[in-house]
């Protein structure tokens, strides 16, 4: 493990520049295996647990999660607050700040980001109880990509830029996830399903969320400080690659879905005005064969 730790090394080295011994000794931040391990074991979840459920009921996990989401939507409300106010106290300059500009102080910041890290594993429940539900078309490549790889990428940015200009994405990200979070949990309650007309709006926060971190982090490019540039270069490409999945995702759910509603209206309308034109013909059809007969009863 060590071996294959300090393999790793040299190369996030010259990108990234030294480990950050910060949090040397932190849950799960010596060792990568532990998160590559957590990470193959969701990816075999994903493959194995919709063929084990095929035959077999779905679950309600109505109270369970209720008691989840609400437990990720005060994660998040409280990550949002720390960084927020962290960034605050500390002068954190928007357009770049290194890892170490704020001395003792930048040690918030990487006690909050090492809790969104660890957020990250706790979501992998997002898709296993998609899973138990039998809610399968939930489970997306949007979603599974989004899922494992976000908790990868944090373990490196934990080990090697646990705080300064790393703090940006996760602060949006938490406030998102509280708003959403939140949807989740009231959707859950059968009662509160009819009240509930922000989820449109969620992803269109994601897709906010994206652009303005690589405008945050192209900041960074331009005014360089000590934050190394590899990440924010990385940052960047990855921020795009969520933006066309998450597009794609809008596209297919939100803008098919008002085009075959509009071509469902017309359908009913076009539908209705030929039974009125059937009926008007129906009765006219009536009255002619009504006089036809009475001419024969006078004959």
């Amino acid at each position: 493990m060590e071996n294959f730790d300090a393999s790793l090394s040299p190369y996030f080295r010259a990108l990234l520049g030294p480990r950050d011994t910060r949090v040397k000794g932190w849950f799960l931040l010596d060792n990568y295996i532990p998160t590559f391990i957590c990470t193959a074991i969701y990816l075999l979840v994903v493959w194995l647990g919709p063929k084990y459920m095929r035959t077999r009921q779905p679950f309600s996990c109505r109270g369970i999660l209720v008691v989840y989401n609400l437990g990720l939507t005060l994660l998040s409300l409280f990550m949002f607050y720390e960084l927020v106010t962290g960034v605050w106290e500390n002068n954190y300059n928007f357009f770049c700040q290194g890892t170490r500009s704020a001395g003792e102080a930048d040690m918030k910041i990487v006690e909050v980001l090492w809790w969104y890290y660890f957020s990250k594993l706790i979501e992998f429940m997002d898709t296993f109880f998609f899973i138990l539900r039998k809610n399968n078309h939930q489970i997306t490549v949007l979603h599974v990509y989004h899922h494992a790889t976000m908790l990868n990428i944090w373990w490196f940015v934990m080990n090697w830029v646990p705080c300064g200009h790393s703090y940006f994405g996760a602060t949006l990200n938490s406030f998102i996830h509280v708003l959403m979070y939140s949807y989740y949990g009231l959707s859950s309650i059968p009662s509160m399903r009819p009240y509930l007309w922000w989820k449109k709006y969620i992803t269109q926060g994601q897709l906010l969320q994206f652009v303005l971190t690589i405008i945050q982090t192209s900041c960074g490019v331009i005014w360089s400080c000590t934050f190394p540039l590899g990440w924010l270069y990385f940052q960047i490409g990855y921020m795009i690659s969520l933006i066309a999945l998450f597009t794609n995702f809008y596209i297919q759910t939100y803008n098919k879905k008002s085009a075959s509603r509009r071509k469902e209206r017309l359908r009913e309308h076009q539908n209705g005005s030929v039974a009125a034109v059937n009926g008007h013909t129906t009765s006219f059809s009536s009255l002619e064969n009504n006089v036809k007969l009475r001419k024969q009863r006078k004959d």
